[in-house]
């Protein structure tokens, strides 16, 4: 997974690195909005160079995630955020904020959409498993669904969060059966 991270505190900065380059993820860390801006678009132009043509319908996303800090130099978590989905609406966006309330109106009046969060403090397995999508991987498999293969397919974020919220639409009311391990 390529992760983009803006975070102004070196000592957060550098557990996000070690986390995520331990669970082998690729990191690409800067300490302002300005900075994750400039990354975006220098990897965003990058990708864009080796998309080919059957890909040229989909606007692919040069990171799986870009997380944010809410309250950062230079420009701050929702500027940051505003600018990449004006060019990427599809591209998953993370904030991570001591001030909930307010990066939850500031991301309903200025993105006009559902933003994922974790409230600082937390622990790193908390956002690990945001990350990773631990929870909906885990739920699909309960659901028997050929998780290995979804893998293989490399689906996006999105396209597993529609996956198990519609399987948990479908199977509401109605049993199933959980594989023993």
């Amino acid at each position: 997974m390529k992760i983009l991270v803006a975070e102004d505190e070196p000592n957060i900065s550098r557990l996000y690195q070690i986390s995520f380059e331990d669970a082998d993820h690729e990191v690409t860390l800067t300490n302002n909005g300005f900075d994750c801006l400039e990354e975006y678009y220098k990897s965003l132009k990058e990708s864009e160079r080796k998309e080919d043509a059957s890909d040229a319908f989909i606007k692919k996303t040069p990171f799986d995630v870009v997380i944010l800090d809410y309250r950062m130099p230079k420009k701050d978590g929702m500027e940051v955020a505003r600018e990449i989905l004006a060019i990427r609406p599809n591209q998953r966006i993370i904030f991570v904020s001591a001030f909930v309330l307010d990066t939850l109106n500031d991301a309903v009046k200025n993105l006009d959409r559902v933003v994922e969060m974790v409230q600082k403090p937390f622990e790193i397995e908390e956002l690990m498993s945001l990350i990773e999508d631990t929870e909906i991987w885990r739920g699909l498999e309960e659901m028997n669904v050929n998780v290995p293969a979804l893998r293989e397919m490399g689906v996006s974020h999105l396209q597993i969060q529609g996956l198990f919220e519609g399987l948990k639409k479908l199977q509401k009311g109605k049993g199933f059966t959980v594989r023993s391990q």
